[in-house]
């Protein structure tokens, strides 16, 4: 079977799991259906009109003929030659959809020098992404600047960061995210903190969240310290150290200190929350 080539409809809509079309507006469906079917009908009636058959024979040869033309020719014939009108209104919102901008969470470093930061804004500028959030972290080196960005749906990753490389940036990493990533990490932790203040055990769950990371596991720890990956540890007087892990990110300095003031919050707390023991 020939592949479809990629600029087709069927390259566009086509899943890529069953290789199935999406099922196309039933309006559409019938006048393909009808266009393709009516001049192969009216030269058969032609035909066997002029044919010398009794009357039942003509309508029980038509009637077969018009059965076998709706589910061998008919149908098939116009999915095949109206593929792109029978398919134009999933297409419209595919692309739509695929130009809508996109959100992306993007870090670099940069030296810590003024016009650092205007270069590389100056790039994405120029890529036609929009800066919606900023936030700076001191490292050593430079500073880490961590951007919330909204870019056009056909700029990827590659792109991404190809302009913050342009814009002077080392060592740039872009995911994408969602809209809740908005919420600056300032707000975050204070919500999480009402959130330990109500359970101080949530701290795991909290800073996890906090970080966007996982916890590892007691017996994992050795093993994710070795991988090389991105490791925070934070110790605490009454849960023993908890170990987060976040490959391909590194946790920044602010982070980490958000993440021990939490830390610090809940063991206050279920200190207070102990009851005392009898004399």
């Amino acid at each position: 079977m020939t592949r479809a080539s990629r600029n087709t409809p069927a390259a566009e809509l086509s899943c890529e799991v069953c290789g199935m079309m999406p099922e196309p507006p039933r309006t559409r469906l019938t006048v393909a259906n009808v266009a393709v079917m009516l001049p192969i009908e009216l030269l058969v009636h032609a035909l066997v009109v002029e044919t010398h058959l009794p009357y039942v024979a003509k309508v029980l040869v038509l009637t077969l003929t018009a059965t076998v033309l709706v589910i061998w020719v008919a149908e098939p014939s116009a999915a095949r030659l109206l593929r792109g009108w029978l398919h134009a209104p999933a297409l419209h919102r595919r692309r739509t959809l695929d130009a809508a901008p996109a959100l992306w969470r993007a870090r670099t470093v940069l030296r810590d020098e003024p016009g650092s930061l205007e270069k590389v804004t100056g790039s994405l500028a120029r890529n036609g992404v929009n800066i919606l959030g900023l936030h700076v972290h001191p490292v050593p080196g430079g500073v880490l600047d961590e951007f919330v960005l909204s870019a056009p749906g056909g700029l990827g990753e590659r792109e991404l960061l190809d302009a913050l490389r342009d814009g002077g940036g080392a060592a740039p990493h872009a995911w994408p995210t969602t809209a809740l990533a908005m919420v600056d990490g300032q707000t975050k932790a204070l919500s999480l903190a009402a959130r330990i203040a109500e359970a101080p055990t949530e701290l795991p769950l909290a800073v996890a969240e906090l970080l966007r990371a996982r916890i590892v596991p007691p017996s994992d720890v050795s093993a994710a310290v070795a991988g090389g990956g991105a490791v925070l540890k934070i110790p605490t007087a009454w849960h023993g150290p908890i170990v987060f892990a976040r490959p391909g990110e590194p946790f920044t300095p602010a982070e980490s200190a958000r993440a021990h003031r939490l830390a610090e919050l809940a063991e206050v707390l279920a200190h207070k929350t102990t009851p005392a023991t009898p004399n």
